[in-house]
């Protein structure tokens, strides 16, 4: 198995995504990003320590490569709104990418770079951030599994 981390707004529409793609094992909410010890969904969602809502994705390259995460990424959330999804708003919802080795480093900058040359976003920037693994903090146990276990429907809109 193989792990992928990504922040694309709400944890919670994220993680439904991910939890979709045949060859996904587990997407997991939590935070990672942050300059302090604060972990708890309340400090967070303050937007003051730093941390990022995302999802751990582990996954079995056989099934999935980490280029179709990052596609699935990129087509589930705007990359040109800074600190902001929707209605979400905050650093915390950032649009991000933490790479946990060289080679996913490589794979998303040259996602990133293909996806601004497309013209999709027209002469918008992509803001995403390509940064390293950070210590992951699991987010509490109510957000995992969060929409289905409230029988809601995604949070996120499809690009």
């Amino acid at each position: 198995m193989a792990l992928a981390t990504f922040g694309a707004g709400c944890f919670w529409g994220v993680e439904y995504f991910f939890r979709e793609i045949n060859g996904v094992v587990n997407a997991t909410c939590g935070y990672m990003g942050g300059k302090d010890s604060a972990t708890s969904y309340i400090e967070v969602k303050t937007g003051t320590t730093g941390h990022a809502e995302v999802v751990q994705v582990e996954f079995d390259p056989e099934l999935v490569s980490y280029e179709e995460l990052l596609d699935v990424f990129w087509k589930n959330h705007n990359p040109t709104q800074l600190n902001m999804q929707g209605g979400d708003i905050g650093n915390q919802y950032r649009s991000t990418i933490f790479f946990h080795d060289k080679q996913q480093k490589v794979l998303a900058e040259a996602s990133k770079l293909a996806l601004a040359r497309s013209g999709k976003w027209g002469q918008r920037h992509i803001v995403t951030e390509i940064v390293p693994l950070q210590t992951f903090h699991i987010a509490e146990e109510y957000h995992q599994n969060y929409l289905e276990k409230n029988n809601l429907p995604s949070c996120h809109i499809s690009y």
